[in-house]
């Protein structure tokens, strides 16, 4: 068992200097490339030392004061019982992408898996209050993107994020969700079987530590990941001043594609789409629009993501084809009996069936992409109607 002793001695030191006060991502940085990467020498400075490098005096005191008061196995032992994984920068598996921005977290919390298909990464990210059309072009668009081989990366929250997760997951792709807390809780708190079924075909993920709060102040930082991560961010509705268009800006200051879909004229949530395409965003009118912006690497994909489009245009409209030729599973097939033409609330299906909450809605979200069921405002469904 050496080798597990080794990592874990390797990571307490990381996590040591990670939780120290006054050391984020950028003082971590200058604390590892004076000392050539030695992390020992980073933890042994002392004040002198710390302000030799542009620390202020103030902070350097507190440095020395904290870093030994951490009860550093205490995070390991909760993280192990809770199936997390902690990464380094010097971790192999650490994201690629996430490694080359301006500031990547020296230190990630990941429950599930990262591999090396999330290196073709894209987020989606949007307004939590979005209207059906931000609903539908989320799932839309992120199914697509995912069966033709893209992760899907966003942050777990209520409105656009959650469809995002959702239609990645019901095309049977990769999807990564970054949350503004550590993981030790799911937020928000409904999502917590979204973020369960996310840890199987992907990974939550989080900078902060274990029991840190979702407070406001995280989440500004947090959407650095989810751009650092992702090749491209596409906003699907935004209205002014919103966390989207943040992590849109971020992008861009990484150097990394800004792509927008536009809405109607007239919806508040059209504003930060808009605005983005005036400001030289990519205008996303399907997924052909992303794969060109993507140059070199979304040509390699061109012929898969039409393929994948292909399914999914012959099964938009029911009334082309006989109900055997979707192909429904078991699942979809015993949800769909139940609509006539009269809304169906969620929670009806989940009491009037034996599946849990997270396979009701990924069912519900998979029939929608099959042009059979639409979703309604309050948690209702309807079945769609032949013309």
């Amino acid at each position: 068992m050496p080798n597990e002793k080794h990592d874990r001695e390797h990571i307490a030191k990381w996590l040591r200097l990670h939780l120290t006060d006054q050391v984020g991502p950028i003082t971590f940085a200058k604390l590892l490339n004076h000392f050539n990467n030695d992390i020992d020498q980073a933890l042994a400075a002392g004040i002198d030392q710390l302000t030799s490098i542009g620390i202020k005096p103030k902070n350097a005191q507190r440095i020395v004061a904290s870093r030994d008061k951490i009860d550093i196995d205490a995070q390991l032992d909760l993280a192990e019982k809770l199936g997390i994984k902690i990464l380094t920068l010097q971790s192999d598996d650490y994201p690629l992408l996430l490694r080359k921005i301006y500031d990547p977290p020296p230190v990630l919390y990941v429950k599930g898996q990262l591999t090396s298909a999330d290196n073709l990464a894209v987020a989606m990210v949007g307004s939590r209050s979005c209207g059906q059309y931000g609903h539908e072009q989320a799932s839309h668009l992120s199914h697509l993107l995912a069966a033709a081989g893209f992760t899907i990366v966003s942050g777990l929250a209520r409105g656009i994020d959650s469809d995002a997760h959702r239609g990645a997951l019901a095309a049977h792709g990769r999807t990564i969700a970054v949350q503004g807390c550590g993981l030790s809780q799911i937020y928000p708190p409904e999502h917590a079987d979204l973020a369960e079924r996310i840890t199987h075909n992907g990974a939550v993920i989080s900078e902060l530590p274990l029991g840190f709060e979702p407070l406001p102040g995280a989440f500004p930082s947090r959407n650095r990941i989810i751009s650092g991560l992702s090749l491209a961010t596409i906003v699907v509705e935004a209205r002014p001043n919103s966390g989207a268009l943040i992590t849109a800006r971020l992008a861009m200051e990484q150097n990394r594609e800004v792509m927008a879909v536009p809405g109607r004229v007239d919806a508040p949530g059209s504003f930060g789409p808009h605005k983005l395409i005036k400001d030289g965003a990519v205008l996303v009118r399907g997924i052909d629009d992303i794969l060109e912006a993507l140059g070199q690497i979304g040509q390699t994909l061109t012929d898969h993501a039409a393929d994948a489009a292909e399914k999914a245009r012959q099964t938009v409209e029911p009334t082309l084809f006989d109900i055997d030729q979707l192909h429904l599973t078991e699942t979809e097939s015993a949800i769909f009996e139940h609509f006539n033409h009269q809304p169906i609330h969620a929670e009806h299906l989940i009491s009037a069936s034996r599946l849990t909450p997270a396979q009701i809605y990924a069912t519900l979200t998979s029939l929608q992409l099959k042009g059979l069921v639409k979703q309604l405002p309050g948690g209702y469904y309807q079945k769609r109607s032949k013309t």
